[in-house]
């Protein structure tokens, strides 16, 4: 069992920043994968950025060159730093953890990016 508490969500100006942390109740170097996914209104949820437990990175041409995933194995804490925020990028934002091939999602966070 993985429990997975997103934090680090609010309201930021078009333009701007915000980090998101993902705090698992376990190890992450015993996770196989740790990602992150956005679901604006009405829309399906989208995969943006993967980290597995190798260390490697890979991204959606959405957010390439402006997100960036990273991890703190000390505090088994995942980041997805965000940067030139655009009102597109309104989302709730969701935590994923693959261990043993089964997937474990946190409530979610808001971000909402003001034009």
């Amino acid at each position: 069992q993985v429990q997975l508490v997103e934090s680090g969500g609010g309201l930021v100006q078009a333009g701007g920043s915000l980090r998101l942390s993902c705090a698992a109740s376990v190890s992450i170097l015993s996770i196989d994968f740790m990602r992150w996914y956005r679901q604006p209104p009405g829309n399906e949820r989208e995969l943006l950025a993967a980290r597995t437990s190798m260390g490697s990175s890979a991204y959606a041409d959405s957010v390439k060159g402006r997100f960036t995933i990273s991890r703190d194995n000390a505090t088994n804490t995942v980041y997805l730093q965000m940067n030139s925020l655009k009102p597109e990028d309104s989302a709730v934002y969701y935590c994923n953890a693959i261990k043993r091939r089964y997937p474990y999602w946190g409530q979610g966070t808001q971000v909402t990016v003001s034009s």
